[in-house]
């Protein structure tokens, strides 16, 4: 098969040819149709993130394909069936604190990188070898829609918040980053699921109306400024009503005032999911916590059931895809699509490579 290969930080990918693989128990073989390329790839390549990768390897995270050949125990999934391929592998033999990895982008742990020794390569190739369980079944699709169900695993990750977060239909949600490529996808999913209202702040104006005119009134945009207390202030005003879920999607930023603001906008007994790129401490106030039974919490990704359930929604019509307006490029012109990627990383834009059948345009 043919594939881009990383073989150090800071180096361009390198198509070759590499051997076919093939499944063994527990496993599954997918012809990669169609995969997004992160808008911050670009950092992963040149070490930037500095993330966990086991070199040489062929990077990509996400992908929808087709079944290409399954493992002896497959009881339900068949060649040909249509498939979301999952990164977040998880190791089965602790179900309580899994190791996790995801395919093709980091390994974070020892037990992670175990994981990635045996399922090496993610989905920059033209076909990928995974877990079964990682594998989630999409029912019947047009080649030509491949590309834009892409847009799942975009959607993944603010879905995963908010389940965090527990949220429910009427609820006031606040998506801090909302006009990022991951917040805005959580403005998104909020109101497919239910939000009665999504707070969007933000500095980018112009990011902002856009949010405005594609959602209208069920979304209400604040205009940061420099003061934290005040922006606090805002995003609980133009709320309307207590904001019940803070989920925080910013990237990484020198410091953690933005989403200590936000943060403190939730109501009492609200909570805050804690989703975003930050890399300094985040101090909030013991006290405040306390006396308001504020919850705050981490999350990495999302439950293994959540690629169905949100597929479900995405088939239902209450979560629409049309948001997304890809960009192909062809596997051969990965460095293209990895620079188109970094350059266009605004609220829906979604790059895509396509290693099998579709032509690049």
């Amino acid at each position: 098969m043919k594939a881009a290969v990383m073989h150090s930080f800071g180096s361009p990918l390198v198509i070759q040819t590499l051997p076919d693989p093939q499944p063994g128990a527990g496993e599954i073989v997918v012809d990669v149709i169609a995969t997004r390329v992160l808008p911050y790839m670009n950092e992963v390549i040149s070490g930037a993130r500095q993330y966990s990768l086991n070199l040489p390897l062929a990077p990509g995270v996400g992908a929808i394909g087709r079944v290409r050949s399954i493992g002896p125990d497959a009881t339900r999934i068949a060649p040909g069936d249509w498939v979301f391929c999952d990164p977040t592998v998880r190791s089965r033999d602790d179900a309580d604190s899994p190791d996790i990895m995801l395919q093709g982008l980091t390994a974070p742990s020892e037990g992670a990188q175990r994981l990635q020794a045996h399922f090496r390569h993610g989905s920059f190739a033209e076909r990928m070898l995974m877990p079964l369980e990682n594998a989630v079944r999409l029912g019947e699709l047009d080649e030509a829609q491949a590309a834009r169900w892409c847009a799942l695993s975009t959607l993944l990750v603010p879905y995963g918040g908010l389940l965090a977060a527990g949220l429910q239909p009427g609820q006031t949600a606040l998506i801090s980053g909302a006009t990022g490529n991951f917040g805005s996808a959580g403005v998104a999913v909020a109101l497919a699921m239910g939000a009665s209202r999504v707070v969007a702040p933000g500095r980018n104006r112009a990011a902002l109306a856009a949010l405005e005119h594609r959602f209208g009134s069920r979304i209400v945009t604040v205009a940061l400024g420099e003061d934290d207390s005040e922006n606090t202030a805002r995003m609980r005003a133009a709320a309307g009503a207590p904001i019940d879920v803070v989920l925080d999607l910013l990237p990484p930023l020198p410091d953690s005032r933005a989403v200590r603001a936000a943060a403190m906008a939730v109501r009492a007994h609200g909570t805050v999911v804690l989703m975003g790129g930050l890399r300094v401490g985040l101090e909030l106030p013991y006290d405040h916590l306390m006396r308001n039974c504020i919850t705050v919490r981490g999350q990495f990704m999302y439950p293994r059931n959540a690629p169905a359930r949100l597929a479900a929604l995405i088939r239902s019509g209450m979560l629409s895809l049309d948001h997304f307006e890809p960009v192909r490029f062809a596997l051969d012109d990965i460095d293209a699509a990895i620079a188109h990627a970094a350059d266009n990383s605004g609220p829906f834009r979604l790059t895509v490579v396509t290693p099998s059948s579709i032509a690049s345009t």
